[in-house]
């Protein structure tokens, strides 16, 4: 049975793959419905007897580099195997493409909610003493992420830890300028800054890339519990001290802004608080933290203006985003700046 599915995803030829895969609910006829969320690939439940699982795979007109996209996702969740890492667990993956004419890989379904769906759950909306957890949770995943021995998980080669660092400024000023239709002050003096302040040395591990409250599920109820990290579009090797950064990008200084981004961070632990549990669960010194917040707050400014300048463009942006970026992105860059002009420079 189909539900406003894309008439390439064969139920009938789903079910008999998953059921040489060994998935959950062995010979039961597979009921599927397109899921919202999932902004580079479309995403499906599947329910086969009560078991529930969700499908990830490509649009059909999807190019190469979205294909690609999605094989290194599958190699990357299947990297996470038998790790600590919160995620929605592999059960099985086509990276051939022949079974329903594109790449796909199937997981577990996640018993849990999204900050993006109505913002806090209950007890956290109310509950500030619970929600304090909910930001330690989003910190020791990132942590727990960054410590995974990513060599030994099968990863050689999944990106290009050295000269991270080095390559950050220019190729994202490259990227923008591809798209670029205003001016935002501040972009070449934070660029600047990150130039001659690069971290010296530092521990690759593997980084979402996109690490932050909109991005991950927790478990129903309390205490809070991280129970996936989500979307994975953007994982490499490279520096996960920058997935902390991202995780703590609605903080001024000690304390988060009482709106943050885009979420109610009223009763949030102090910045401290949180580098210090990441210290712990990590391994990792966060003693550098300035440098990566400049950078996150740079880079997150450059990656959404594109969209803000798809929407100028074309006008096929959802208005409200393109405004809300539109004030947005400027300041991210300003933040950026401003903390770049608070901090020493390395001699060089």
């Amino acid at each position: 049975m189909v539900n406003g599915i894309e008439p390439h995803l064969d139920a009938g030829v789903l079910g008999r793959w998953l059921d040489e895969n060994d998935a959950p609910g062995s010979g039961e006829e597979s009921s599927l419905q397109q899921l919202k969320g999932g902004s580079q690939n479309t995403l499906f439940l599947i329910d086969r007897g009560g078991e529930r699982m969700v499908l990830r795979m490509p649009g059909i007109r999807a190019d190469a580099a979205r294909i690609n996209g999605l094989l290194r996702e599958i190699r990357l969740v299947r990297a996470l195997s038998g790790t600590d890492v919160p995620h929605a667990a592999l059960i099985a993956a086509d990276e051939t493409g022949t079974v329903l004419g594109m790449p796909f890989y199937v997981m577990r379904e996640i018993d849990g909610w999204s900050p993006m769906d109505g913002g806090w759950q209950a007890p956290f909306d109310t509950d500030l003493r619970a929600r304090r957890g909910l930001a330690f949770e989003l910190v020791e995943g990132a942590a727990k992420l960054g410590r995974v021995d990513w060599r030994t998980q099968g990863l050689e080669g999944f990106g290009r830890p050295d000269g991270f660092h080095e390559r950050q400024v220019d190729r994202w000023l490259k990227f923008l300028d591809t798209y670029k239709v205003r001016d935002l002050p501040g972009l070449d003096e934070a660029a600047d800054w990150l130039r001659n302040n690069r971290p010296e040395h530092y521990k690759p591990g593997i980084m979402h890339g996109d690490y932050q409250f909109a991005n991950v599920m927790f478990a129903r109820g309390q205490p809070a519990r991280l129970a996936a990290i989500v979307d994975w579009e953007m994982t490499t090797v490279g520096d996960p001290l920058l997935d902390l950064a991202w995780a703590l990008l609605g903080y001024d200084g000690e304390n988060p802004r009482a709106d943050g981004f885009y979420l109610d961070m009223r009763g949030m632990p102090t910045r401290s608080e949180l580098l210090e549990h990441y210290e712990r669960v990590s391994g990792l010194s966060a003693e550098n933290i300035d440098y990566y917040l400049v950078l996150a707050n740079w880079k997150l400014g450059i990656v959404l203006e594109k969209t803000y300048a798809a929407g100028v463009r074309t006008g096929k942006v959802d208005p409200k985003i393109t405004e809300t970026f539109g004030s947005m992105i400027p300041q991210l860059i300003a933040t950026a700046a401003e903390l770049a002009r608070s901090l020493p420079t390395k001699a060089r």
